[in-house]
Formats: C-alpha cells, sequence, structure tokens
C-alpha cells in the first residue's frame, strides 16, 4: 500500500475504547498518517474545530454523543472533512442511516486494516490537498463512486484487489454480468494507478472495423490520446480480429506504426472488459489466444448485484441521494419495505438496473421517502410471486404467517432475534412456531399435518400468544 505523502493527511479517530484508539493510531502513524484521537463526540468536535482533520474515523456506539450524531454536527459545521463511520452494532441499518447523513464510508468491526488503509487511499485520492481539503471526486468521478458503495464481503474483496494490482503497471481483464460495474471498477483503478494520462474508453463492439482502426489507431486515435494513461477496452471480445493482431502489437512492442511506416513508441496500460468467457470466445475461433494470455495477465471478476445483496440498502441509498441533487427533490431515503423489495430482486442488469429503478422512483415519488408504490408495478409483483408467496385471496392466516416468519428469517440469516425486531413479535415466539412447523432453520422442508391435530396445533398458539401483543405480523 502506498505511502499517502507527500501532503500526510491529517486523521482523527474517535472512539471510546482506548484500546481501539492506540492500536489504529499506532497502525495509521507507520503508514505516514498525522493522526489525533477523541473518547466521544463532544471532545472529538473540539479537537475537530482547533485542528482541523481531513477524515474522520469515528464508531457509531459511544456516551455522551455518538458517531451518527456526530456526523451530522460534523456535516453543518465543518463539510469538507471526510467522515468514515465504523460500527460493529447497526450492520445494514446503521450504515443507511450514515450514507442518508453524508457519510464517505463505512466500515464493520472488528476492522480489517488492509480494507482500513484501502478506504483512506480512496478517499485521498478523491480530494485536493492545499492549503485546505477541498472535497473533490477522483478521476474517475461520481458514476465510478456508484460502484464504490458496500460491505459485502464480496465487494471488499474486489476493491482489494482493485487496489493491489493498480500500480502494476500489467494489462488487465475484468469480467461480469452487464451493468455489474466492470468500468466502475477499471476507473478506480486507473485512479489509484497514480499514471498521469487518461483514461480514455473505446467501445469496441459499437463500430464497423474500418471506423474502430481509425478510432483506435488514427492520427488522433485513442491510442495516442492515452499516452500515459490507460485504454480501456470495452467489450473487448467483439474486437475485429484484424485489430486484434494490432492490438497484440501494441502490447508486445509498446509502440504504433504511423501512415508511411513510422514507429511512435507509446507508454499505455490496457484494461479490458469482455460480455463473454474469453476461453469461449478463443475455442470459436473468434479471438487470438496470444492476445488473450496478454490481456488476463490480472483477471478480476466483477460480481452480480444479487450475489452481494447486503450491498442493495447503501447503493439505493447512494442513488437516492445522487437523483434527488440531480432533480432539486427533498427525497431522503427508501421506506423500509422498499428496501425489503429490492432486496428481493434478482437484478438481471444488476447496479445499472438499480440505479434506473430508484431515479424513476425519485420523479414519481410524492413524499420524503419512496414508497413501493413509486416502484415500477412488476418489481413488486415479481417479489410477491417469488418462492412460493400465499395467494391472497385463498390462504389461510395459518400460510400467511409462517411463509412471513419463514421469509424474514431467510433474510436475517436464520436470526431469530433480529426477525422478531422485524416482525413486531418475540423471539419466543418464533422459536416456537418453527418447532411448531417441523423445523429448525430456514431452508428445510417444513412438516405440515393436515389431520384432525390442526385444530388443536392452533389452540396451543393461541395459547402461546398470549403475551400481550396479538398476533399481529408487521411483515
Amino acid at each position: 500500500m502506498p505511502n499517502p505523502s507527500p501532503a500526510a493527511p491529517r486523521i482523527l479517530i474517535v472512539d471510546d475504547e482506548p484500546g481501539a484508539r492506540s492500536a489504529l493510531s499506532a497502525l495509521l502513524r507507520e503508514e505516514g498518517y498525522e493522526v489525533q484521537c477523541a473518547a466521544d463526540g463532544y471532545k472529538a468536535l473540539g479537537r475537530a474545530d482547533e485542528w482541523r482533520p481531513d477524515i474522520v474515523l469515528t464508531d457509531v456506539k459511544m456516551p455522551a454523543l455518538g458517531g451518527i450524531e456526530l456526523l451530522a454536527r460534523l456535516r453543518e459545521r465543518l463539510p469538507e472533512v471526510a467522515v468514515v463511520v465504523m460500527s460493529g452494532f447497526g450492520s445494514v441499518e446503521g450504515a443507511v442511516e450514515a450514507m442518508q447523513l453524508g457519510a464517505d464510508d463505512y466500515l464493520s468491526k472488528p476492522l480489517n486494516f488492509e480494507q482500513v488503509l484501502l478506504t483512506l487511499q480512496r478517499i485521498v485520492a478523491g480530494r485536493a490537498l492545499a492549503s485546505g481539503v477541498k472535497e473533490a471526486r477522483a478521476a474517475a468521478g461520481a458514476e465510478a463512486g456508484a460502484d464504490l458503495v458496500g460491505q459485502s464481503r464480496a465487494h471488499r474483496d474486489l476493491v482489494a484487489l482493485a487496489g493491489q494490482v493498480a500500480e502494476a503497471p500489467v494489462s488487465l481483464l475484468i469480467t461480469g454480468e452487464r451493468g455489474a460495474g466492470k468500468q466502475h471498477i477499471a476507473r478506480l483503478i486507473h485512479q489509484l494507478s497514480g499514471r498521469p494520462g487518461r483514461l480514455v474508453r473505446v467501445g469496441c463492439s459499437t463500430a464497423d472495423e474500418a471506423t474502430l482502426n481509425d478510432e483506435l489507431f488514427g492520427a488522433e486515435g485513442r491510442v495516442l490520446a492515452a499516452h500515459r494513461g490507460t485504454l480501456l477496452l470495452a467489450d473487448v471480445d467483439a474486437l475485429p480480429l484484424a485489430l486484434q493482431a494490432r492490438l497484440l502489437a501494441l502490447l508486445q512492442d509498446r509502440c504504433v506504426t504511423r501512415f508511411g511506416g513510422a514507429r511512435l513508441e507509446i507508454d499505455v496500460r490496457v484494461i479490458a472488459t469482455a460480455r463473454h468467457d474469453l476461453a469461449e470466445v478463443v475455442a470459436r475461433g473468434r479471438f487470438r489466444q496470444d492476445l488473450a494470455d496478454r490481456l488476463q495477465v490480472v483477471s478480476l471478476r466483477v460480481p452480480a448485484l444479487r450475489e452481494r445483496r447486503d450491498d442493495i440498502p447503501l447503493l439505493a441509498t447512494h442513488f437516492v441521494q445522487r437523483h434527488a441533487r440531480k432533480l432539486g427533490k427533498s427525497v431522503t431515503g427508501c421506506a423500509e419495505r422498499v428496501l425489503q423489495i429490492l432486496f428481493g430482486l434478482d437484478w438481471p442488469a444488476n447496479v445499472r438496473q438499480l440505479e434506473q429503478c430508484i431515479e424513476r422512483a425519485v420523479i414519481l415519488t410524492r413524499g420524503r421517502e419512496i414508497e413501493p408504490r413509486d416502484l415500477p408495478r412488476e418489481f413488486t409483483a415479481a417479489v410477491l410471486d417469488q418462492r412460493n408467496a400465499p395467494v391472497i385471496p385463498g390462504a389461510s392466516l395459518w400460510d400467511i404467517e409462517r411463509y412471513a416468519i419463514l421469509q424474514t428469517l431467510e433474510h436475517t440469516g436464520g436470526s431469530t432475534s433480529k426477525a422478531a425486531r422485524i416482525l413486531g413479535i418475540s423471539a419466543r415466539k418464533i422459536q416456537y412456531r418453527l418447532h411448531e412447523y417441523g423445523r429448525t432453520k430456514p431452508g428445510c422442508t417444513p412438516a405440515r399435518s393436515a389431520d384432525a391435530s390442526a385444530p388443536a396445533a392452533r389452540t396451543q398458539r393461541a395459547e402461546a400468544d398470549g403475551d400481550g401483543r396479538g398476533t399481529r405480523l408487521d411483515a
């Protein structure tokens, strides 16, 4: 990980645990950061006013003034300061609240120190440090920032790998489904690479061979424009064979042949994205094996959105903020039921489709939160039709209650305490229901008898419900 010099950013660590403060501050000082600490939110406000940190790393759970309240006050008093929220308590709910209030990022405890460094590096790379700290997006821009929102393991692993390979002067191949964010990751890699030139994108499937040849290798082509920078070849598997030969020569010789035979040395790094598995395209005779080998020195796969569902609430909040600003609307986020619906969809077009859905909802909503009525009707219908949902009218209360409990348990990873909070019932009641269904965890086939014992079982359930809360399910 590169040292943050020459201008060492100032980091203010806010945590009520002395051991956590001292350990994190020692590690960050070793990396070249200038560090101060505060034991709670009030002390942090005073320290921030005096010292003017560049980045504040704050815990959520603290006495007196907690991290979420501190974030809100910092946004009012020092809007230029970057704030990263750390928590082992709030998970998705805490992250969503922090992002709504304008946090720059979110880290889960216990901290992964490599992830901490990568997060700080990304923030520093996107800010101009002069006499003060000015908030600015890096060359990747706001579009690339969309895919950098996430706390799932799949997302963290991908961003960490991107950080590892960013400075290596090798060609890269990025694979993944359409809309998953392949080009966002390419922009991040260029941003972190330190290359002084531009990131220049060429779509290999959008033009005929002659036009594409001129666009890439012409007198004012994209290859020359990417000198000392990065050439991003989108959908490289669609590149015509004749142009594959010219690209291979560029990668091998680091030069281009101009009209008349003159050779011009060029310093360009190539990052390619592919719509299909290159091995299959090579097997069909549509792609050169030697070029595939050159491009795949390092390969990164961008996970589909359905593979990192934990990031959906954060991404949705991010997109709400982006499009609310663009449209001049005072929409602050999504209702809980909307987040549940978004979480349950498969998103075949991935992050791109989610953003389009949120943009439409921001346009249509009449309140400060997006409600289910603001989503496309086919989205809500798809969720209701999934996984043998009970048909209403036609389903019994037994079926509806059972479906609500089991689907909520699946959503919470089998945690009865989390499911109880969502459903508004006691954990003891959920455990009783699971025993009654003849199962101990989500994913097993429930045993339900249709014989005369069912009325007796329902009588027992009614007795078990006698905790003063009734059988209301706010699913």
